[in-house]
């Protein structure tokens, strides 16, 4: 037998469907205070739950994409990124700095099991895993990167090398003789 909840199904058109779509990708300002899609279309076992609730939520498969928000400026010394991480513990987060000058931080959100005998009555905190990654400028201390997280925002500082000085000019000894065995020796110009 058909779910009588799904009945009211029949009115959605593609086209209805494409545009409530669109205005659930648009919705990521009404969290925490939103409904989701699909509890929309099915009527509430409660009448008066809609008042807690505003339209739309952010869709199911894209709830990990919400996961660390990054924010990323650059002063005098360093490049400063900070990602918001709420509930994830230090130990689930890495940082890695690739090859190319990727600065890659990935980690995960992991999900509260199910206790037999509990009801969820709503669930809306995203879970799953995160990753971001960042191209480093040429002037980024790769070397020297620290990270700290606290009330789950991560800050990661990336110091810049200092202004290179001025190349002295170098002095090459030429030697009379050619001789085996002995290299010419390259010093910085004495000034």
């Amino acid at each position: 037998m058909a779910n009588p909840r799904l009945k009211n199904l029949s009115f959605l058109t593609p086209t209805s469907l494409v545009f409530l779509i669109l205005m659930v990708a648009q919705a990521n300002a009404l969290v925490p205070y939103t409904r989701s899609l699909w509890d929309m279309m099915i009527p509430a076992e409660d009448p008066f739950r809609i008042l807690e609730q505003t339209p739309l939520t952010i869709p199911k498969g894209a709830e990990a994409l919400a996961l660390a928000r990054a924010d990323w400026k650059e002063t005098e010394k360093s490049h400063i990124i900070t990602l918001d991480i709420p509930g994830i513990k230090r130990d689930d987060i890495k940082i890695e700095v690739e090859e190319n000058r990727v600065l890659r931080i990935s980690g995960e959100r992991k999900l509260e099991e199910e206790v037999q005998g509990e009801k969820w009555h709503r669930a809306e905190r995203t879970s799953g895993k995160f990753w971001r990654q960042f191209r480093l400028p040429h002037n980024a201390d790769l070397d020297h990167i620290k990270a700290h997280l606290e009330n789950g925002v991560l800050k990661i500082i990336v110091p810049k090398f200092a202004e290179e000085q001025k190349r002295q000019p170098k002095v090459i000894n030429i030697v009379e003789q050619e001789t085996s065995g002995q290299d010419i020796k390259a010093t910085k110009a004495q000034m």
